[in-house]
Parts: C-alpha cells; structure tokens; sequence
C-alpha cells in the first residue's frame, strides 16, 4: 500500500517539477530578407474571389486577372460542387471534388 501512494505521489510531483524548470535564453527569431529584385509578388496573379448568396446557395467565383475560372456552389443542404473552365474556352464542367479518381492499391502489412 505505500508503494502505490509513493507511486502517485511521485507521477504527480514529476510534472510539477518538470514545469518549474526554468526555459533557455531564447532570441526572436530575425526578420526574413526581401526578395531579389524582379522576384515580387505581381498582385495581378492573385485569385480574387466573389462570395454571392442566390437563394439559399453560396456561389464563390474565382478570378485571375479578370477572368472567370473556377466556381464553387455550396447548397444550404448539401455538399459543395465545383464548375470548373479547364481549356479556358468559358465552357464550366462539373466537378464533385478535386479527386482524380486514381486509386493505387492498398494492403495491409502488419497490424498490432
């Protein structure tokens, strides 16, 4: 019986003790260099997005440089679907999700 109170008493002193150690010295970390020149971020490649409400739908367009390429609709109760402009010709096709559909096969080695 006193070896399991030892026990217990010693699980809870070690995180205390661990806890009131004091912490390295530690310096903040510098800050980052810029970029090489001609390396900049053009803000013109950045998507920009839409959020529209059509109902109870959220659509979501999203653009570069002007230009529709993607949609994404989320209906108020259901999953969200994708129409996405794949050759850039403005003809959405509908996509469930980004999955390939690639499936490589799977086995279980071992397990415990």
């Amino acid at each position: 019986m006193r070896q399991l109170i030892a026990t217990l008493v010693l699980c809870i002193a070690l995180p205390v003790a661990a806890q009131t150690q004091s912490k390295p010295n530690l310096q903040p970390v510098p800050e980052p260099p810029p970029p090489p020149p001609g390396m900049g971020l053009d803000p013109a490649l950045e998507p920009q997005v839409t959020i529209l409400r059509r109902g109870t739908d959220t659509v979501e367009e999203f653009r570069v440089a002007g230009k529709l390429y993607m949609i994404k609709v989320t209906p108020a109760g259901g999953k969200p679907y994708y129409l996405i402009d794949e050759r850039g010709d403005g003809k959405f096709s509908r996509q469930e999700s980004f999955d390939t559909g690639t499936r490589p096969p799977m086995w279980v080695i071992h397990s415990f």
